[in-house]
């Protein structure tokens, strides 16, 4: 029973992660909008995400992740941050309105130049605007 319980709460958590795929199963269009986009970056690593392909690496010292979709449309860049560094009012909210640590931060960027906030709990994403308002949750599973 102890086995069966550890193997259902393995599973479960699985889940919240995206999965880790090869270059080589990432498609050419979205292998090309990376490049072109991000030309000095001369490594990534690749995931699966919702359906989406994100390309983790590094720039300018600090982890970034951009996410394209199948046909390589880019779809929004994220700058990893120190859950600390997030706004005044987005940390509010989430203490007022969660019961959990915020685990991840991120500031991300869509190409249109719109900017919002990333902040991962529990097994989750919330989403705030430039301004700090709460947007949405999106869950984590595939």
């Amino acid at each position: 029973m102890k086995k069966l319980i550890v193997a259902v709460l393995m599973l479960s958590g699985a889940t919240c992660f995206a999965r880790n795929i090869n270059i080589s199963k990432v498609p050419e269009p979205v292998k090309y909008t990376f490049y072109k986009n991000f030309p000095e970056v001369k490594e990534a690593k690749w995931e699966m995400e919702h359906g989406k392909y994100e390309a983790n690496f590094e720039k300018d010292g600090q982890k970034q992740s951009a996410l394209f979709d199948e046909n390589g449309k880019w779809l929004e860049t994220e700058k990893h941050m120190d859950p600390r560094m997030l706004p005044a009012k987005i940390v509010m909210y989430i203490k007022n309105n969660y019961d959990h640590k915020i685990k991840e931060a991120a500031k991300l960027t869509m190409p249109n130049g719109e900017t919002m906030y990333e902040a991962e709990v529990k097994c989750m994403d919330l989403m705030f605007d430039a301004n700090g308002k709460f947007l949405k949750e999106v869950c984590k599973k595939d």
